[in-house]
């Protein structure tokens, strides 16, 4: 577990911040390093078992270091006061422009259609038991298709995470975190090939339907 260093003493916070603005770099590395779990603080009640909290813990200190950066003393509040909004308000920008662009997929999104021009998506290939003879001949020659271009059109990386993601090996899906975990990279970095993948799966579906 990281250990922070202790947090400044309100006088020792006017000492680092008068040498900083004299221009000594290294009072202002301090005044960063010892508000360090000031962000660690702030950023708790934003975690998320579904997201990378390193990336949290990235995004919070952008905020401490743009708080120290900014910070004017004449305006009467300590920095830590000021440091803990900017570390908040970075924490929010970054989780609304991460809802605005968010590309996780849902199992509903249509990939393609087929040759009657019907959209197919990928529950279309999830098991389903109440399935009856016809359908569930449908369903193998979904899957079969769906697997033959995940084979042509992906690269190494992108099949990984789609065969892990949907279970198209006959495994149970898994989630963007576990597949992340799986594979040594973040969550936010599975959706993205995740989408990418998706999108090359269903213009090629789309292709083969039309030929």
């Amino acid at each position: 577990m990281k250990t922070f260093l202790e947090p400044l003493t309100p006088d020792e916070e006017k000492i680092y911040i008068e040498k900083m603005r004299l221009g000594d770099k290294k009072a202002k590395d301090i005044l960063i390093e010892r508000n360090l779990r000031l962000v660690a603080h702030v950023v708790k009640k934003y975690y998320d078992e579904n997201r990378e909290n390193q990336d949290l813990i990235s995004i919070g200190i952008v905020g401490l270091i743009k708080a120290v950066n900014t910070y004017n003393p004449d305006k009467g509040n300590r920095l830590v006061t000021y440091a803990a909004k900017c570390i908040e308000n970075e924490l929010l920008m970054m989780l609304r422009a991460e809802k605005k662009r968010s590309k996780d997929v849902s199992l509903n999104e249509p990939i393609g259609t087929d040759k009657e021009g019907n959209t197919i998506s990928l529950i279309d290939v999830v098991e389903n038991d109440e399935m009856d003879t016809l359908e569930q001949i449908e369903k193998a020659e979904n899957i079969s298709l769906v697997q033959k271009y995940v084979a042509q059109s992906l690269n190494e990386r992108e099949k990984e995470i789609i065969v892990w993601r949907y279970g198209l090996d006959g495994k149970k899906p898994m989630t963007q975190k576990k597949v992340g975990e799986k594979l040594g990279i973040s969550r936010s970095y599975v959706s993205r090939i995740e989408k990418r993948a998706l999108e090359k799966l269903k213009k090629a579906l789309d292709n083969s339907y039309r030929m």
